[in-house]
């Protein structure tokens, strides 16, 4: 079998491939991704060549599938990394339990991991999960790795401790079935760290939109700002998926109304919609937000849509293109979304930011060399026995 000289991931629920850009930024070699998207599937396919997609849903999908498309035998696969679709976990969904379909995903990941048998599981959601059931949704996943064999651990990690410019906290779940110790990322950004990289950091190099504007394949605005511009731009020379979404025109009148830092509270109340009308002055207080410059962004969901959220460009009276929601996420800019403008904010906002899949995956590289130094220092006491 081949790939013997890196560790191999094989991704369920890939998406856009956000996880699986993280885990290759992270030295390893990433076979194969599934998903029901088509659309986030020809995204996944273009910016991973070296992987098989396989399409459809995963109750569709035997372990045998994925592992003739990775080249690989039961246990030769070092890890299967994936988010179970988490609409039916998220805080934002009303409806959310144990008995939205969706909820009942995770048991189908399971299943593919006892037919692939990994030596690492690596599972990623909203953090509403925890608290789904009691804890009935966590109590399940952890008996279910239990029950295949894996010790498993989780933490919430917060992606802007990890260099990402954005307010985001999701759960992840690490297993393992090896002796290996269960390592998770510390952060690099915040207080007494480095400081986080803020919305301007990471677009202000982007070409300049009026409302409704469509950029694809335009220059950059300028050289890049910071080291994080010019690691996401790498060797691209222009800026696609840069479009603005048009506004209506009661929408651009209320943009005009809101400062850096301010919201909907901004606006001249017979502008507001009819339903904010009779809002409290404490109520939503992210819809028709413009962040300052030196924010971090609210966290990146599937559509920036003004009305719901901190959308607004910090400076131009538009809502954020799908490139820079994919910059706030940190995907690098050779990452050209597919699909229809719906298709592709959708696929940005359901990924894990790049950045913190990397964190993740460097840890479980740290978990497998301090497992090898373990193993070293027993045969070093057992020859001077």
């Amino acid at each position: 079998m081949a790939h013997k000289h890196s560790m191999t991931v094989i991704d369920l629920f890939c998406g856009a491939g956000g996880l699986s850009e993280g885990f290759r930024q992270g030295g390893y070699t990433v076979l194969a991704g599934q998903d029901f998207d088509d659309k986030a599937g020809a995204t996944f396919a273009s910016t991973h060549p070296e992987a098989t997609f396989i399409g459809g849903p995963i109750q569709n999908v035997s372990p045998q599938q994925l592992l003739k498309a990775a080249n690989a035998r039961r246990g030769e696969i070092d890890v299967i990394v994936g988010g179970p679709p988490c609409q039916g976990y998220s805080v934002y969904n009303h409806q959310r339990g144990v008995n939205d379909p969706r909820a009942g995903l995770f048991r189908e990941y399971l299943r593919i991991v006892e037919g692939i048998h990994p030596r690492w599981l690596v599972m990623e959601n909203v953090t509403g999960i925890t608290s789904i059931a009691d804890g009935g949704i966590v109590r399940e996943i952890f008996e279910g790795m239990n029950s295949l064999g894996y010790r498993v651990d989780k933490q919430i990690l917060r992606a802007e401790e990890f260099g990402v410019p954005q307010e985001r906290r999701r759960v992840f779940f690490v297993a393992t079935r090896t002796d290996a110790p269960i390592l998770f990322p510390k952060p690099t950004h915040g207080e007494g760290l480095l400081p986080y990289v803020t919305i301007w950091d990471a677009i202000s190099d982007l070409p300049k939109l009026n409302n409704g504007e469509k950029a694809e394949n335009r220059q950059y605005a300028s050289a890049p700002k910071n080291d994080y511009q010019a690691s996401l731009r790498g060797t691209c020379t222009i800026a696609q998926n840069h479009s603005a979404p048009r506004l209506s025109p009661v929408n651009e009148e209320r943009m005009k109304h809101i400062p850096p830092g301010g919201s909907w509270r901004d606006i001249p109340f017979h502008l507001l919609p009819e339903g904010m009308k009779k809002a409290k002055r404490s109520d939503h207080t992210k819809r028709y937000g413009r962040p300052r410059k030196t924010d971090l962004a609210c966290t990146i969901l599937t559509k920036c849509d003004v009305h719901w959220g901190a959308y607004i460009h910090p400076v131009q009276n538009r809502a954020l293109s799908v490139r820079e929601a994919a910059r706030l996420q940190s995907f690098p800019d050779f990452f050209v979304f597919q699909g229809s403008s719906t298709d592709q904010y959708v696929q940005v906002g359901n990924a894990v930011p790049p950045l913190l899949g990397k964190k993740v995956a460097e840890s479980l590289h740290l978990a497998e060399q301090a497992s090898k130094r373990r193993g070293r220092n027993h045969s070093e006491l057992a020859l001077a026995v």
